[in-house]
């Protein structure tokens, strides 16, 4: 017998939940060819402000989580991309062995930075020499909450700029790549079962154009990553929001997500914490 087949629908995801937009809008999104493949949702302004709520709600929880527990965390994310590996490869498009093999980057690159959880704090650390009787030593501390700009890779490039920000311990709003979002909502539902918790995490598709400047001037956004904005002028402008309350800001960049990574991403939205305590006698 033939049957319809059940068309899926691609929402949002924040707080650990799957909303549609609360304006109701979506988008059409297309193959390379042009060709129709679903409606994504657009997110609005209001949705960018409640992703915010639900980051700066896990942060506490995320942040206090020893970096053991954080590092186990998104190694299961990358166990739960493997046994997804086809469904992937589909939705990235393309050649089936090209997009396989950038699947299997994005597992690669999860489990590199899920290594360096509990090393991150031993490299930017340091016990500093003081010209007194005093310990002195400085620790590596989260930034807060960032809103990151996805670059156009849909999903290495995607990983690639998340996973430094989490597993240092700050929490996350991302807007995907405008024109290839699918696979950042399939990575949202491997999220939502892989132990991370709610709001660590949170994804909006839409216009960049649009969510960029207002997570740009939110005043509880303590970092911003603008490597996915292409528009120099949008680059500028939220640069030049940011500066409202003292966001660190992460400047566009052409980047190969195939490279070696280093620690940059990781480092960059850290505070360093400097503790004076007497010597014993």
């Amino acid at each position: 017998m033939s049957r319809l087949s059940v068309k899926k629908t691609y929402k949002l995801y924040i707080g650990g939940a799957f909303p549609r937009s609360e304006s109701g809008r979506s988008y059409p999104v297309t193959s390379a060819k042009g060709e129709f493949v679903a409606n994504a949702a657009r997110a609005s302004r209001k949705d960018a402000r409640d992703a915010v709520v639900a980051a700066r709600k896990a942060f506490p929880g995320w942040s206090g989580a020893t970096p053991y527990n954080r590092g186990q965390i998104l190694y299961r994310i990358a166990e739960m991309l493997e046994g997804r590996r086809a469904q992937f490869a589909e939705e990235l498009g393309g050649g089936k062995r090209a997009a396989l093999e950038q699947v299997d980057a994005t597992i690669d690159r999860l489990v590199w930075y899920a290594g360096w959880s509990d090393k991150i704090a031993s490299v930017r650390g340091a016990a500093n020499p003081v010209a007194g009787p005093y310990f002195n030593l400085s620790t590596p501390e989260p930034t807060g909450v960032v809103a990151v700009v996805a670059p156009a890779d849909p999903l290495l490039g995607l990983v690639s700029v998340v996973a430094p920000v989490i597993v240092t311990g700050n929490t996350c709003v991302v807007v995907a790549s405008e024109p290839a979002p699918l696979a950042a909502i399939t990575l949202a539902e491997v999220l939502a079962t892989s132990d991370l918790p709610g709001g660590v995490v949170n994804i909006l598709t839409g216009r960049q154009a649009e969510l960029a400047p207002w997570l740009a001037a939110h005043m509880d956004v303590n970092g911003l990553d603008l490597t996915g904005v292409a528009d120099a002028e949008l680059a500028l402008s939220c640069e030049q929001a940011a500066a409202e309350n003292l966001k660190r800001v992460a400047r566009p960049v052409q980047e190969d997500w195939t490279a070696d990574p280093g620690i940059g991403r990781m480092t960059r939205f850290l505070e360093t914490k400097t503790v004076w305590h007497p010597m014993g006698v």
